[in-house]
């Protein structure tokens, strides 16, 4: 036998394999690694995610304090200090932090055993914003209760609350999918519940995005093609019959349609005209942050509604499709982080990150048409970004959620329990 024997041969091989292994890039989730002898470091949460979410807030912040800094010139205001809506902003941020914060240390099926529970407790709220004594008014609608240091507004714990029952709904009710009556009319009479009672606030902007959550949730939870299809010309339907029967909401079609019109110019169409003028007047960089001439008194509710107007004014096309770009690659990495859930046979985790994907996405695409002309005018605010307390609470309580499913996905990946 040669010097190069058998064994000899066999442990090189083995020593050979071993040194492979030390440099060989394997996948684990979304983070690469090396096979080393120590474990590798296991991140708890999707920190590209987390830091997408830090970057849109932080300017949300610098736009809302730019947006409503001259305010207090109007007489309207004139008892506040330039730097009100800043610092309430600031104090509904620290708040929605906190919240989130809770919300992350809730357990996926701790929040499929309280979905019921908390559907029942916004329907209450929705019908104790309608109370006069109890729900604050602002502009002809009743939507907020005060709470001293914010204002909350229930429909925003609804678009949670009815994305947490649909979820729970549809893995309770997956053996009976097939089956219209037994499978989807129960949900469709709980949103349309819930509708009616936006629609007596009025907020038809929260209804809207309820609805298409629910639908987005039927149809990632695999309903019948066909019954998808029927509820969506349903809904469809109920909208163009709601609008028609609503003289105020067709002015505001009207004006959508033609903004420059002598008879909506000064009307319904004044926002959307004066925020075209932000947004033209921007061009491709912008007049530069905290150059906006609209936002003083030109442009109503341009730190909650129009901020994207004024974001287009002062940062240009480039600030307007960075926002987009944002928002794009926000919407799709929750839809990632639900799928993933889903294959690892995690339906209810995975509908509930997918819904928040639907909520955000779908609020941003109807704020962004709104602004740039492309939808009529409707009250939804730009998520994580406009001024509003409840509404940057619910939204980073559901990325909360998003960030808990995936937190639980890595634990499993990486055999442990959740």
């Amino acid at each position: 036998m040669s010097a190069l024997s058998f064994p000899n041969i066999k442990g090189w091989l083995g020593r050979a394999t071993e040194a492979a292994q030390d440099v060989l890039p394997v996948r684990l989730g979304n983070d690469y690694g090396s096979t080393t002898s120590r474990p590798n470091r296991v991140l708890g949460f999707d920190q590209a995610l987390v830091w997408v979410v830090v970057a849109l807030m932080a300017w949300g912040l610098v736009m809302v304090y730019s947006a409503s800094i001259a305010m207090p010139d109007n007489p309207k205001f004139a008892r506040y200090a330039h730097t009100h809506f800043l610092s309430r902003h600031m104090i509904s941020l620290v708040v929605a932090f906190v919240g989130a914060l809770l919300a992350f240390q809730v357990p996926i099926q701790t929040w499929e055993k309280m979905a019921p529970w908390l559907f029942v407790a916004s329907i209450l709220l929705l019908i104790v914003v309608l109370i006069p004594m109890i729900g604050k008014g602002v502009n002809g609608a009743r939507r907020w209760i005060s709470l001293g240091v914010m204002n909350f507004q229930p429909s925003e714990l609804a678009k949670f609350a009815v994305l947490i029952y649909a979820s729970d709904y549809m893995v309770r009710k997956m053996d009976v999918k097939e089956r219209f009556f037994r499978a989807v009319l129960p949900m469709g009479v709980a949103v349309a519940l819930v509708g009616s009672l936006l629609l007596a606030e009025p907020d038809m902007g929260a209804f809207m995005v309820i609805a298409v959550i629910a639908m987005g949730i039927l149809f990632l939870g695999g309903v019948n093609a066909r019954m998808f299809f029927l509820i969506a010309a349903i809904l469809v339907v109920a909208f163009g019959l709601i609008i028609m029967t609503s003289e105020w909401r067709r002015e505001r079609i009207f004006a959508y349609l033609d903004p420059w019109d002598e008879k909506h110019a000064l009307g319904k169409g004044y926002q959307l005209s004066h925020s075209l003028i932000a947004i033209g007047r921007g061009e491709i960089f912008g007049v530069g942050l905290g150059g906006s001439i609209e936002k003083l008194h030109w442009l109503p509710e341009a730190h909650t509604d129009f901020l994207l107007a004024v974001i287009g004014e002062e940062f240009g096309l480039v600030g307007v499709l960075t926002v987009i770009g944002l928002f794009l690659w926000l919407t799709r990495r929750i839809m990632h982080i639900g799928r993933q859930a889903i294959a690892m046979d995690r339906i209810f985790a995975g509908l509930v990150a997918q819904g928040v994907g639907i909520w955000v996405g779908f609020q941003a695409f109807i704020n962004m048409g709104v602004n740039l002309g492309a939808l009529p005018t409707k009250g939804l605010t730009l998520p994580l970004m406009s001024y509003g307390g409840s509404a940057i609470l619910m939204n980073l309580v559901a990325i909360a959620v998003v960030l808990r499913v995936d937190y639980e996905n890595r634990q499993l990946m990486h055999g442990g329990r959740v």
